[in-house]
C-alpha cells in the first residue's frame, strides 16, 4: 500500500495460486514506491508454461519492465528489448512472457502498459470506466501481428483497476458451464455486483474472491497459474501507536492532548503512558485481569483509545509476528495480535516514541529498557514500510 497523494492511498495487493502441483508461481507480482520520484509502478507477469521455468520468464521480463518504466523508455522499444533478452523455450522455440504495467504518479496520473495479458479493468466506483485505449503494433517482423495497449488517465478517489493473468479468464475450461473457461465478460459481470453490495471492499479482499471464484471453477486445483491484482484509491487509514511516557513531565497534558486530537485509531502500548494519558484527559481506565494470551499481561481499557496493552513485551512480539508472518498466517485475539491486526488494516501509522526514564523506581535496567524500547521501534518502522508497505512516521517526545 502507497500514499497517492495527502487524501488518496493507494491499496494494492495480489492474489495468486500455484500451477497443481507446483512448487512456485509461474505469475510474478513486483510493486515498487518511489518517493524521489514521486511514483508507484506495479508489474503483473505471466511466464510460459508453469513451474520454475515459467517464474525465470516472468521474473525477468518483470523486473525489466519495473526499470524501464522507471526509466521512461519507449514502450514498444521496452518490450522488443525484453522479448530479446527472455531465454527461448526449447520447446516451443520460442521467449514468450507476458505483462501488464501501471505506473500511477502522485498526482494521480496513471499510465497502463499491457502486452498479451486479458485487459485490464477501471471500475469508477460501481461503474466501468474506459480512458481510451491506443494499440500500438511493434515494428518487427519477428514480432509480427503482436502489438502493446496503453491508456491514461486521472485516478479519482475510490477508483480501482484490476487485471490479472490468464489463469482467471481461462478457469472452468472444458466445464459445462464455461467450455472455454470463465471469460473476461464473465467476470466483468460479477465485479460490479461486489462493489455494491460492499462499496469498501479491500484489495485483498476484492482479488482473494476473484482467485477464490477461478480456484473453484477449476474444481478446487488450479489448471494454471491464477493471479488477480488490485488497485484501490482511497481514503488513507490513519493508527497512532503511543509508547512511553514523554521526557519532560511538564508536558504531560499537552502529550496526551496529542493524542486525543490523532483523527484515526490509537493505540497505547505501555501501563504509565495509558495512565498517564487517562489522568490528562479524565478518561475511565480500567485494568482487566484475563488474560487471552499467556505469556503477555492482559489488554486494559481507556474511553475512546481502540487498543491499551503492556509496553516492550507485548511490542516484542509484534515484532516478532510481523517478521515472520506469511500469507496464510492466522491472528488470534491476544494483545499482540490486535496491534499486528490493526498495523496490517492501517495505511498511514504515526507513531510516538516518549524517551522518559522513571527514576523513582531505581532500576538499572530502565536506561537498557529505553533503548530497547528506541530498537524495536526502528525495526517496526522498518518491516512495516519494507515487507508491508505501510506509511510510517516517527516522533520522539
Amino acid at each position: 500500500m502507497y500514499l497517492a497523494n495527502e487524501n488518496s492511498f493507494l491499496d494494492i495487493f495480489c492474489e495468486k495460486v500455484n500451477h497443481h502441483g507446483e512448487m512456485v508461481c509461474g505469475d510474478v507480482f513486483l510493486s515498487r514506491r518511489y518517493k524521489e520520484e514521486g511514483r508507484t509502478i506495479i508489474v503483473l507477469s505471466d511466464g510460459m508454461g508453469s513451474g520454475i521455468k515459467a517464474n525465470v520468464l516472468a521474473s525477468i521480463t518483470a523486473s525489466m519492465a519495473l526499470n524501464f518504466t522507471l526509466e521512461h523508455r519507449e514502450v514498444c522499444k521496452s518490450a522488443k528489448i525484453i522479448m530479446d533478452t527472455l531465454p527461448v523455450c526449447s520447446q516451443r522455440g520460442t521467449s514468450y512472457s507476458t505483462f501488464t504495467i501501471v505506473d500511477i504518479e502522485d498526482d494521480g496520473y496513471t499510465t497502463i502498459v499491457e502486452y498479451d495479458n486479458p485487459g485490464s479493468v477501471i471500475l469508477r466506483e460501481d461503474t466501468f470506466f474506459d480512458p481510451g485505449w491506443e494499440k500500438i503494433p511493434l515494428e518487427s517482423e519477428k514480432y509480427k501481428n503482436k502489438h502493446i495497449k496503453t491508456c491514461s488517465f486521472y485516478g479519482k478517489k475510490e477508483d480501482r483497476i484490476l487485471f490479472w493473468s490468464d489463469g482467471v479468464v481461462q478457469a472452468g475450461m472444458g466445464s459445462k458451464k464455461y467450455p472455454y473457461g470463465w471469460g473476461r465478460d464473465a467476470v466483468l459481470k460479477v465485479l460490479p455486483e461486489i462493489i455494491t453490495g460492499n462499496p469498501a471492499i479491500s484489495s485483498s479482499k476484492l482479488a482473494r474472491r476473484i482467485v477464490s471464484t477461478a480456484l473453484r471453477l477449476d474444481g478446487g486445483d488450479a489448471k494454471d497459474d491464477t493471479s488477480a491484482a488490485v488497485v484501490y484509491f482511497r481514503e488513507p487509514r490513519k493508527l497512532l501507536l503511543v509508547s512511553g511516557p514523554p521526557f519532560n513531565d511538564k508536558t504531560d497534558h499537552s502529550f496526551a492532548k496529542k493524542v486525543e486530537r490523532f483523527d484515526g485509531k490509537k493505540i497505547i502500548a505501555g501501563g504509565t503512558t495509558a495512565q498517564i494519558i487517562a489522568r490528562e484527559l479524565s478518561l475511565h481506565f480500567e485494568q482487566h485481569t484475563n488474560r487471552v494470551d499467556s505469556d503477555l499481561p492482559p489488554i486494559s481499557y481507556i474511553q475512546g483509545i481502540d487498543l491499551v496493552t503492556e509496553g516492550i513485551l507485548t511490542l516484542s512480539k509484534v515484532l516478532s509476528s510481523l517478521e515472520e508472518m506469511k500469507s496464510d498466517t492466522r491472528l488470534k485475539y491476544g494483545a499482540a495480535d490486535q496491534i499486528v491486526r490493526l498495523f496490517i488494516e492501517s495505511d498511514r501509522i504515526h507513531i510516538i516514541n516518549g524517551t522518559r526514564i522513571n527514576m523513582a523506581h531505581q532500576d538499572p535496567e530502565l536506561p537498557f529498557e529505553l533503548e530497547m524500547r528506541k530498537s524495536i521501534i526502528k525495526r517496526l518502522v522498518t518491516v512495516l514500510e519494507s515487507k508491508f508497505l505501510k506509511e510510517v512516521t516517527v516522533e520522539y517526545v
